[in-house]
């Protein structure tokens, strides 16, 4: 059976840390990247995961790429802190451990049930979710992007059947907070490949952004929730092109 390191990025997560870290245990190593949180992760990782390694929180796919090189293990099963392996993915997972692929796959995606504000989240554009999270060390690794980076694979990617059981919700002010972060990243990201800024971007993307969500994408069948969803969606587009406004400005 191949041995398996399981990677869990986390910084503040003390309300999260102990259950994502169970859901892995039958890893080999739990390597915990933490960065630099002040709510007592770092304590209770040190207790439970097999080794914590810190630094400073850039952006997802810098901290990852630091990261990776250091897991023991060839394989990497990569978990954020607000997801869980459920028992079935577990079950998939090891499945794979005792009999690797003899092609040249060398990575899974594997997709994730979503829940937002206590509710199973059906449609919305979320039911197709899915990331690229085991992986072997060697062949993978992050794009340079601080937002929505994806895995570049030198190999044969495959999928998974199972999904990880997935929360991004805390609260409603706490989800605005890292909406406002995403888009302060991606306006360092669209700031290159972006020209003179027009009601284009600042009315006609942030509606196309709600209207794809909320209603092409059946967000209205999740009721409340897929309100919820569409609306944010085209808030992240507008405050996108507001900051990089600003960034061009020099005010941020």
């Amino acid at each position: 059976m191949e041995k398996l390191t399981a990677l869990i990025p986390a910084g503040n997560e003390i309300h999260n840390i102990e259950a994502v870290i169970k859901s892995v245990d039958f890893a080999d190593e739990i390597l915990v990247a933490d960065s630099y949180s002040t709510d007592g992760t770092y304590d209770k990782a040190c207790k439970l995961a097999t080794k914590v390694i810190r630094r400073e929180y850039q952006y997802s796919a810098s901290q990852k790429n630091w990261a990776i090189p250091q897991a023991k293990h060839q394989w990497i099963l990569l978990v954020d802190a607000d997801e869980r392996v459920t028992p079935e993915l577990k079950a998939e997972i090891i499945n794979i451990l005792k009999n690797p692929p003899e092609d040249n796959t060398v990575a899974y995606w594997i997709g994730r049930k979503n829940h937002f504000m206590g509710e199973h989240v059906r449609f919305s554009g979320w039911h197709n979710d899915k990331v690229i999270r085991l992986f072997k060390r060697d062949f993978c690794t992050y794009e340079d992007k601080h937002v929505h980076a994806e895995i570049k694979v030198n190999g044969q990617v495959g999928q998974l059947q199972n999904k990880f059981y997935h929360n991004t919700y805390t609260s409603f002010d706490h989800y605005l907070e890292k909406m406002n972060r995403y888009a302060w990243w991606q306006a360092k990201d669209y700031d290159k490949k972006t020209g003179k800024l027009t009601p284009y971007h600042l009315v006609l993307k942030p509606f196309w952004g709600f209207f794809k969500h909320y209603v092409i994408q059946g967000g209205f069948r999740d009721g409340m929730v897929g309100l919820t969803i569409g609306y944010i969606q085209g808030y992240v587009i507008f405050m996108r092109y507001v900051k990089l406004w600003l960034l061009r400005k020099g005010r941020i």
